[in-house]
C-alpha cells in the first residue's frame, strides 16, 4: 500500500500507452507461466473464512496506486484464495478449464468492451454470435431449424426457456400476471438440477409449480410416470406447461429418454427443453449420439461451451426452435433503443438482459483453434480416462461405483464390508475432505437415495491419465488412514 499523502498522476484515458504495454506483457507471461504450473498450487484454496477479506482496506484507497502495489497483492493475497479450477485434479461439480485460445478471446472480448444489446451497438458481435452458434449447432448435430444465444450459465438459459414456455402455454398471464392465471405445472425427473426449481419458483408458479417425475433403475425419467402426473394434474385443475428432460443429470449423468418423453410433450402440445449443459457436446462423438435421439424434436436446449468445451466461464448457449417465442416474451423496445435496420437480430429482445457481453469471441476462437475434430479427440479422451477409472474401481476390493459411467463422471464410493449407512456415508466424507485437503486434487460429493457418494468428474483441458491415476491411489491411501 502507498505511504499517506502519495499520489499517482493518470495519464488522459486512465492508463498510458506505455504502461498498459508494460503490464500487459507481465500479465500475459504470468498466465503463460501459471498454465505451465498449474500443478505446484494446491488444488483447493487453503483460505480461512474471511482471511482474504480481513488482508484487504475496508475503504477504496483516496488516491490511485502504482500498479505494481496492486500486482503483488493480486499474487500475495487473491490466488492464494483462489480453488484452481484450470488444476489437472480438479475433478470437483464439472469442469470449467479455460483454454489458451479462449482465455486469449476473453482479452479482446474486454479490450472491445462492446454491448450487443441491439444490432447496430456491434453487428460484429451479434453476427459472431450467429455464426459461432451455427457452427456449435453443427457440431453437436442439430438442425438449422435452431436459433441459439448466448447467457451466463445454465441457470438462465433454463429460466429464459420456461418463460417461453409460460407465454406459449399460459397467454392468460400474459397481461395482467399470475393472480389471473390457472396454476401451472413443469414436469422434470427427480435428478433433475435444481436450476429448475428455481426457475419456475422466480417465473411466479411456486415450489408446487414443479411435479418431480419418478425415475427407474437407470435414474432416468419414467416416461409412464410422466404420463400418470399430466393426467392426475388436469383433473386436479394444473395447467401442464412444459416439460425438462435432462441429457447427463448433475449427480449421475443419466440420460432421460429424451425420444419417449418428446412424443408426450408433442401428443399433450407441452414445451420440452432439455437440459444438456453438461453433456451437449458428447453428441458430437459419433458413438455417444444414441443418448440424443430425440432431442431434435425439443423446443429449447441449453449446453455449456464452459463445462466441457474448454472455453473460459460463462458461456451458456440456449436453442430455441422458435426464436419468436423468446421475443414475445422479452422483447420491450422503448424510444432510446429503436433502430431502423430491418432483418437483423437484437439480442436484448432474447432475454433478460439488455448488457450482452461479447461472448462469442472467445468460443469462435476456441473452435476454430482445436476445430471439430481437435475437439472430438479431446472429448473422446476423457471418456476413455473416465472408462479407465471405472475399471480400477470395479477391480478394488472394498469400493463400488454407480453404474453407468455414461460420459466422463464417475461415481463412487468406499464400502468396505460390514459398514453400511450413517457409517459408510461419515467414512467417505472424511475420505473426500482427507484428499481435498491434501491440496493434491478436489472432489465433490452427492447424494443417491440418502447415500453419500463421491463425484470424480473428468473433463479439465489438462487432464491426463497420470492425473486420474494419482487422485484414485490418493483416495486408496485416504481409506486407509481413515480406516
Amino acid at each position: 500500500m502507498l505511504a499517506p499523502g502519495h499520489r499517482v498522476t493518470r495519464a488522459p484515458g486512465g492508463m498510458a500507452p506505455g504502461e498498459f504495454r508494460e503490464w500487459g506483457h507481465r500479465f500475459v507471461d504470468w498466465v503463460g507461466d501459471y498454465l505451465e504450473e498449474i500443478e505446484a498450487y494446491p488444488v483447493v484454496a487453503g483460505s480461512r473464512p474471511g482471511e482474504v477479506r480481513d488482508a484487504l482496506p475496508a475503504e477504496a484507497p483516496l488516491a490511485g496506486e502504482p500498479f505494481d502495489a496492486l500486482f503483488e497483492d493480486f499474487r500475495s493475497v487473491i490466488v492464494p484464495g483462489v480453488t484452481h479450477w484450470n488444476h489437472p485434479a480438479f475433478f470437483g461439480y464439472f469442469a470449467v478449464s479455460g483454454s489458451g485460445p479462449g482465455i486469449l478471446g476473453e482479452l479482446l472480448a474486454a479490450a472491445l468492451n462492446v454491448n450487443a444489446m441491439v444490432w447496430k451497438s456491434s453487428p460484429a458481435a451479434t453476427e459472431l454470435e450467429e455464426v459461432t452458434l451455427g457452427w456449435l449447432r453443427g457440431f453437436v448435430g442439430l438442425p438449422p431449424a435452431f436459433t441459439g444465444t448466448i447467457n451466463d450459465t445454465a441457470s438462465t438459459s433454463t429460466f429464459l426457456a420456461l418463460a417461453a414456455a409460460r407465454e406459449r402455454q399460459l397467454p392468460e398471464a400474459r397481461e395482467d400476471g399470475m393472480a389471473g392465471a390457472p396454476p401451472g405445472r413443469v414436469y422434470t425427473s427427480r435428478e433433475a438440477h435444481s436450476s429448475v426449481l428455481k426457475a419456475v419458483h422466480a417465473l411466479g408458479f411456486g415450489r408446487r409449480g414443479v411435479r418431480a417425475v419418478a425415475t427407474g433403475p437407470d435414474r432416468a425419467m419414467d416416461p409412464a410416470a410422466l404420463t400418470d402426473a399430466i393426467n392426475h394434474d388436469v383433473t386436479s385443475g394444473f395447467r401442464p406447461l412444459a416439460v425438462v428432460a435432462t441429457i447427463g443429470t448433475t449427480s449421475t449423468t443419466a440420460v432421460d429418454p429424451v425420444g419417449a418423453i418428446a412424443g408426450i410433450a408433442r401428443s399433450r402440445k407441452l414445451w420440452l427443453h432439455i437440459d444438456a449443459a453438461y453433456a451437449g457436446v458428447a453428441a458430437a462423438l459419433p458413438d455417444k449420439r444414441h443418448h440424443f435421439a430425440g432431442w431434435e424434436r425439443a423446443d429449447s436446449i441449453v449446453l455449456n461451451p464452459h463445462k466441457w468445451l474448454f472455453t473460459p466461464v460463462d458461456c451458456s448457449v440456449l436453442y430455441v426452435r422458435d426464436p419468436a417465442q423468446l421475443r414475445a416474451a422479452f422483447s420491450l423496445v422503448p424510444a432510446y433503443l429503436e433502430t431502423p435496420e430491418t432483418g437483423v437480430t437484437h439480442l436484448m429482445d432474447h432475454g433478460l438482459a439488455l448488457g450482452r457481453r461479447f461472448r462469442a469471441l472467445k468460443l469462435w476462437f476456441v473452435m476454430r483453434y482445436f476445430g471439430q475434430e481437435g475437439l472430438r479427440t479431446i472429448l473422446a479422451a476423457h471418456i476413455e480416462l473416465a472408462r479407465r477409472l471405472a475399471g480400477l474401481v470395479d477391480a478394488a476390493r472394498g469400493w463400488e461405483r454407480c453404474k453407468p459411467s455414461t460420459f466422463s463422471l464417475v461415481v463412487l464410493r468406499r464400502s468396505p464390508a460390514g459398514v453400511r449407512g450413517p457409517e459408510r456415508d461419515a467414512l467417505n466424507t472424511a475420505i473426500m475432505e482427507r484428499v481435498n485437503a491434501s491440496g493434491a486434487a478436489f472432489l465433490s460429493p452427492t447424494e443417491i437415495d440418502g447415500e453419500t457418494w463421491l463425484r470424480f468428474a473428468i473433463g479439465n483441458i489438462h487432464t491426463t491419465a497420470r492425473h486420474v491415476d494419482a487422485t484414485w491411489e490418493a483416495l486408496r491411501e485416504a481409506a486407509d488412514e481413515v480406516g
